[in-house]
């Protein structure tokens, strides 16, 4: 399952140097996104005033992921793991709860590059790039120009 994060990168930013990262974890699988996602990708349209040519854009990439819905044994899911974080005194956004608790209920590994978000989610399967970025993206630039001081004698 593809947090919101990452179908972003994957299907609505074709610039996001995030997407090589994560397209070895969906090809030749059929991804999934929670209800959440679907709830956050459409905000985002509604939030930043999208035409009709990208709001059908994003319509017609949706078609291609499995929309894993609301029901009862989410919600339990949810109020367990919330408990259980809590009793440990640890926290998330309620919106990655109900994505964590999605994947947890329906034993799909969550694909993100929000891991801390869910590294504490009890029993969460997680799949995260980020500290390989991060590693990638501290790295030093290298001046390959010929140094012009020597330590040979």
């Amino acid at each position: 399952m593809l947090d919101t994060d990452v179908f972003s990168c994957l299907w609505l930013k074709p610039r996001d140097t995030r997407a090589k990262l994560y397209a070895p974890h969906v090809k030749g699988k059929t991804p999934a996104i929670s209800f959440v996602t679907l709830g956050e990708l459409r905000f985002w349209s509604c939030k930043n005033k999208w035409g009709k040519p990208r709001i059908d854009d994003l319509e017609d990439r949706l078609r291609s992921v499995i929309i894993v819905p609301y029901d009862d044994a989410i919600c339990d899911m949810y109020a367990q793991l919330k408990a259980e974080m809590w009793a440990n005194g640890k926290t998330i956004s309620d919106n990655d709860l109900w994505i964590a608790a999605c994947a947890v209920r329906h034993s799909i590994t969550l694909i993100t590059h929000n891991r801390k978000h869910f590294v504490n989610v009890p029993r969460l399967i997680l799949i995260s790039e980020c500290a390989i970025a991060e590693v990638i993206e501290s790295q030093p630039t290298l001046d390959l120009k010929p140094s012009t001081t020597s330590n040979e004698p």
